[in-house]
């Protein structure tokens, strides 16, 4: 089942643990909620974070990308939220299984072009991880993050995110005094991590080691 595809990189499958896991919490009632990312509905959010898998797959095999960009979605889903982000991911994991830990750089669809597979790897799981966490802050579910998770994307955060600010990352917010690993991670993104709870509707556990975390198997 589709349930169960791996990429073989840790950080990168649990990052699609925790979207698939958010996209299983939104109820029928969640789908128009606002979400941290400026202007965008949870089904907006869900329907661009599986955009983004698909471009990455398409980046790696030379297959087809996703039918609608990422960065204007419609709102309006072709299934129910978990099929469209299930979909997506599966795709994804069968093409970041063909990649070794030492493939050496890979195609990306960011503006920086190929990057190192194992950084590759992790800003793929930023972009899964980080919009599970937009998506269960508004429908409120528990945060899908975790510190051995958070900290490996942080990491990976730093080398890829400024290129991207203004349209696919927010500015960074100011650290403040007592961040874990998680909230680091979050204020980097231009997320608050104190955003909790189910907002009203609009009409609009795996360690790992340092670095990004290497491919298993």
């Amino acid at each position: 089942m589709s349930e169960n595809a791996v990429t073989g990189w840790d950080v990168l499958d649990t990052a699609h643990r925790a979207l698939r896991s958010a996209a299983r919490g939104i109820a029928s009632d969640d789908r128009d909620r606002p979400t941290p990312c400026a202007q965008w509905t949870v089904t907006q959010v869900l329907q661009h974070a599986a955009g983004d898998q698909l471009a990455w797959a398409a980046a790696i095999t030379g297959g087809p990308g996703p039918t609608e960009d990422p960065f204007t979605p419609s709102g309006q889903l072709a299934g129910t939220p978990l099929a469209v982000v299930d979909q997506a991911l599966s795709t994804a994991a069968g093409a970041w299984a063909t990649v070794s830990e030492d493939a050496g750089d890979l195609p990306s669809p960011l503006p920086q072009g190929p990057l190192p597979a194992s950084l590759a790897a992790a800003a793929c799981a930023v972009d899964a991880a980080i919009h599970a966490w937009d998506i269960a802050v508004a429908t409120g579910q528990p945060s899908p993050l975790s510190p051995a998770l958070a900290k490996p994307l942080h990491a990976a955060a730093t080398q890829i995110v400024e290129p991207l600010r203004g349209f696919a990352y927010a500015s960074p917010l100011d650290p403040q005094p007592g961040d874990d690993d998680i909230a680091a991670l979050l204020r980097y993104l231009g997320r608050q991590p104190d955003r909790i709870g189910r907002q009203p509707a609009s009409a609009g556990g795996h360690d790992f080691e340092e670095g990004f975390g290497g491919r298993r198997g």
